[in-house]
């Protein structure tokens, strides 16, 4: 199933949207996570086991990384594998807690097992909040 998603963050202007491709059709917001989670953990690992042949930057590599702040060789330290059930057992917590909420087509998700009706066009959009601590004078 292929859909768009839409990363925020409150206090932020860039809304980063990504096209999707899930395996099989959701049923609620629980199996979207999952799903997403999935996905992403596989990327991630992927990452970690690849070997980078190229051991140099061209010019237009160079100025992309310069605009986004940081220039480097893409070369991975850390190459420890994720684990798929912590990732999804922390989204899912983090989905509790409050730490980010979801729209589908604009309407707001708040239950995972809400039943979802996705199609092709449709805009799922995931914002990560931001807490303020500190105290009020």
């Amino acid at each position: 199933m292929e859909l768009t998603l839409q990363l925020k963050r409150l206090g932020k202007k860039k809304v980063k949207e990504v096209p999707f491709t899930l395996e099989s059709h959701p049923k609620n917001l629980e199996e979207l996570l999952i799903g997403c989670v999935n996905h992403q953990v596989e990327a991630y690992n992927k990452k970690r086991t690849e070997v980078n042949v190229i051991g140099f930057l061209s010019p237009a590599e160079i100025q992309e990384q310069a605009q986004r702040g940081k220039v480097d060789f893409g070369e991975i330290s850390n190459t420890t594998l994720a684990n798929y059930q912590e990732a999804i057992d922390n989204v899912l917590l983090a989905f509790k807690d409050g730490l980010f909420v979801v729209f589908v087509n604009d309407d707001e998700i708040t239950d995972l097992k809400a039943p979802l009706q996705l199609t092709s066009n449709s805009v799922v959009a995931f914002i990560r909040l931001t807490f303020l601590v500190g105290t009020y004078w």
